[in-house]
């Protein structure tokens, strides 16, 4: 989207009927350039509603990331991040690999409002609209090579969880590797986690740790989504506005790398699998060359390794795709 566009999207942000002459009064344009920068929304993501004589209208109010309140609600935390907020990117991870590679601090966060090609993980696209998703990579250094980021990914999920459960989060569980779950009756996806890393296998290592929240999830959104979704709104007691989650998420990752910096996964193991929600189920594991294995989940190992208790007795992956055994 053009600048033109951000600049209405913000005077309509309040969720009240705008008409196109006061838009066009505001900026010093016309109603129809009023008309013509809001045109494509819809391909974004943003609900917008047009009536004739009363104008347009965000579907549901709007407020953006506000860096500076972030930051102070991070309290004691707030100098170990770098923070900034970018009105619209391809994909967060992309971009703060790209930092990275050019020196980017340990502790830069990108979080964006507008993601117009969300990556998830195995090259499945991330479905999120404006207002309605927090969208965000962490950049973290490690002393450790990528040979010793095993079980990462699923460390992450704790420090989500933990954040999540601040605001009455009760239902809200893990699905190996990286899928944030509401549970119930049918398991919805309330999020995920892409982490990407640059280094030699024995150090020093970056990660760029891409994490997606659904906190609304629209109709039209959620016919986008190509599985179960869920969103905060219906799973936290205490619904948080998107600049506090971000915060709670930055607290509680800052702690669980700094553990899995001086022990790995293996002292968050008992805490994960208490999260997980296929343990010691049924499940089916595809694996990558589209052969399937059945077991019983039996948690993973110190390292992250997926454990299923097979036929052939108790075997560990560390790739694959779980679903539900019926």
């Amino acid at each position: 989207m053009n600048n033109r566009t951000w600049q209405l999207l913000r005077l309509l942000a309040d969720g009240a009927f705008h008409s196109g002459e006061s838009l066009g009064r505001e900026l010093g344009v016309s109603r129809a350039t009023v008309c013509n920068a809001l045109a494509d929304v819809a391909d974004y993501g943003v609900m917008l509603q047009r009536i004739r004589g009363r104008g347009y209208r965000l579907a549901q109010p709007w407020r953006c990331l506000d860096a500076v309140k972030i930051s102070h609600t991070l309290g004691d935390s707030a100098s170990r991040f770098q923070l900034e907020v970018l009105q619209q990117a391809a994909s967060s991870n992309t971009e703060l690999l790209r930092r990275a590679a050019l020196g980017a601090p340990g502790g830069s966060v990108l979080a964006v409002e507008l993601q117009t090609a969300g990556r998830g993980r195995i090259g499945r696209i991330w479905h999120s609209g404006l207002g309605n998703a927090l969208t965000f990579s962490l950049l973290w250094r490690l002393d450790c090579g990528l040979n010793a980021l095993s079980g990462l990914s699923l460390a992450v999920g704790v420090a989500i969880v933990r954040a999540l459960q601040r605001f009455g989060a009760a239902e809200v569980g893990l699905k190996w590797p990286n899928d944030v779950l509401a549970r119930g009756a049918e398991l919805g996806k309330l999020g995920g986690v892409l982490i990407e890393a640059q280094g030699d296998m024995y150090g020093p290592s970056a990660v760029v740790i891409g994490i997606g929240l659904n906190c609304s999830l629209p109709l039209k959104l959620s016919r986008a989504i190509a599985q179960p979704a869920a969103a905060l709104d219906r799973v936290c007691a205490m619904p948080p506005d998107r600049d506090h989650l971000l915060a709670a998420l930055l607290q509680e990752l800052a702690a669980v790398l700094d553990e899995f910096a001086s022990s790995g996964f293996a002292t968050l193991r008992t805490e994960w699998e208490r999260y997980h929600v296929q343990q010691d189920r049924p499940v089916e594991l595809q694996m990558p060359d589209g052969s399937r294995i059945v077991g019983i989940a039996r948690g993973v190992s110190e390292g992250g390794e997926l454990r299923l208790e097979t036929a052939e007795g108790m075997r560990q992956f560390n790739s694959g795709e779980v679903g539900v055994r019926q």
